[in-house]
């Protein structure tokens, strides 16, 4: 199916080149799903049929949920996470461990610019765990991505809300999506763990993916704020990378969702583009990308 969108100065989508890449490089591509004025006007693969892993586009989802409870007045972003977490935990830290916990807002935590941490918690009692952590500098800025600080938001969301996280963002996120096929996982002590874990289809993502491209708004419904929406998919933390919003990566002059092994949603406002993949590559996996970027944007 042809589009107009690329007409004025924009370079003709050639989808059919980027399909056969992935059958002859035999890439372990499941769905890709293309929309451009919120339309879907190519599709590939399995994109409804079966849940696939999207590891740390889950992060993009709990960003979502923190947009909601921002929009609600209930989190401040510039507020230490301490004023979140279970009073219990926050009590029994030692003084030095409190005092760099001071420094750790849910703004650096959103945009990964905490020196320190571990790449993941470890144990059975995650939460344990990351309060343990050392941080030598904590009030130093730095991009550091890493999966604690994900799931320090996510228990602080749960103990705003007095209730799962889980929970609320099947009824304020998904519901609204129309979005009923999903798994997620929790910690240990049976938080939702939001830096991965979660499953969904090839289609079900791009719905996640929409919402954000068009400032928090899916088929007529206002999920988050277009307020929140610009913020966290605005540059907040420069890396090598291009730069970094709240848990999504900027991309081109759009923003992208990115799972470890090629699970991306490539969102393009200005063009009123989207793509979507779902793979499994640990190796060259840039090649995949390389190819979209070669046969659908140019």
């Amino acid at each position: 199916m042809n589009s107009d969108i690329f007409s004025k100065g924009y370079h003709a989508m050639n989808f059919e080149a980027f399909q056969n890449d992935i059958i002859e490089n035999q890439w372990n591509v499941f769905g890709v799903e293309v929309y451009e004025k919120g339309r879907l006007t190519h599709s590939f693969g399995d994109t409804t049929g079966h849940l696939y892993d999207i590891y740390s586009a889950t992060k993009s989802v709990v960003s979502i949920a923190v947009g909601i409870l921002y929009d609600r007045g209930l989190i401040n972003l510039e507020k230490s996470i301490l004023e979140y977490l279970p009073e219990d935990k926050v009590n029994g830290l030692s003084v030095e461990q409190k005092q760099s916990f001071e420094e750790v807002t849910v703004e650096r935590l959103l945009t990964m610019s905490v020196a320190g941490f571990p790449f993941r918690p470890e144990g059975d009692n995650y939460l344990d765990f990351c309060l343990s952590c050392k941080l030598e500098n904590p009030k130093e800025r730095v991009f550091h991505y890493n999966n604690i600080n994900v799931y320090l938001v996510s228990v602080a969301l749960t103990e705003i809300l007095g209730y799962d996280l889980g929970e609320f963002i099947e009824k304020n996120i998904f519901q609204p999506l129309e979005i009923t096929q999903y798994e997620y996982g929790r910690s240990p002590e049976g938080y939702f763990y939001g830096a991965s874990k979660m499953k969904l289809t090839v289609h079900d993502l791009s719905k996640i993916g929409l919402v954000s491209c068009h400032g928090g708004v899916y088929e007529g419904k206002r999920i988050v704020s277009e307020k929140y929406v610009r913020m966290a998919t605005s540059l907040q933390q420069m890396n090598r990378e291009g730069g970094y919003g709240y848990y999504f990566w900027k991309y081109r002059d759009g923003f992208s969702i990115n799972g470890k092994w090629m699970q991306r949603c490539y969102c393009l406002p200005k063009q009123d583009v989207m793509i979507t993949y779902l793979a499994n590559i640990h190796e060259n996996s840039w090649d995949l990308l390389h190819s979209m970027e070669k046969n659908l944007l140019g």
